[in-house]
C-alpha cells in the first residue's frame, strides 16, 4: 500500500480448503492438496479447525464459505485482483458471483479479531 502497488492474490481459497470441501474428511484424489502434497501449509489440524470456524461465520450470515473467503480478499484495499481456480462450471460461477458479495463490518471484525483457542 505504501508503494501504491496492488496485490494480485494467488490461491485465495487456499487450494480449495476455504471452499469447505475437505471438512468432511472424504478423499479428493484430484484436488490440488492431493496432487501437490508439498503445499502442506493448507493441510494441517489448525487449518481444518480455522476453516470450521470460518464455516460457522459464513453459515450464520447466509453465505457459502467460498463466497465469504473471496469477498474478504476482494475487500482488502491493497488487492487489485485475485486468481481464482475452479474444476467445474458450478465452482467457477460461485467464484465469479463472489464479486457481488460485500461483507459487513460485523463479519469483517469476526474474521479478523477472533482468537481461536489453538492459536493461543
Amino acid at each position: 500500500m505504501r508503494e501504491n502497488v496492488g496485490l494480485l492474490a494467488y490461491s485465495p481459497l487456499a487450494f480449495g480448503v476455504l471452499s469447505g470441501k475437505f471438512l468432511s474428511g472424504e478423499s479428493h484424489p484430484k484436488a490440488r492438496l492431493s496432487l501437490f502434497p508439498q503445499f502442506s501449509r493448507y493441510n494441517s489440524a489448525q487449518c481444518t479447525q480455522a476453516t470450521r470456524l470460518y464455516q460457522e461465520i459464513a453459515n450464520q450470515n447466509g453465505l457459502s464459505l467460498t463466497q465469504m473467503a473471496l469477498a474478504f480478499v476482494n475487500q482488502q484495499p491493497f488487492v487489485t485482483s485475485n486468481i481464482i481456480g475452479a474444476t467445474n462450471l458450478t465452482q467457477l460461477q460461485e467464484n465469479i458471483d463472489s464479486i457481488n458479495v460485500v461483507l459487513s463490518e460485523t463479519i469483517l471484525k469476526k474474521l479478523t479479531t477472533y482468537k481461536a483457542p489453538f492459536l493461543m
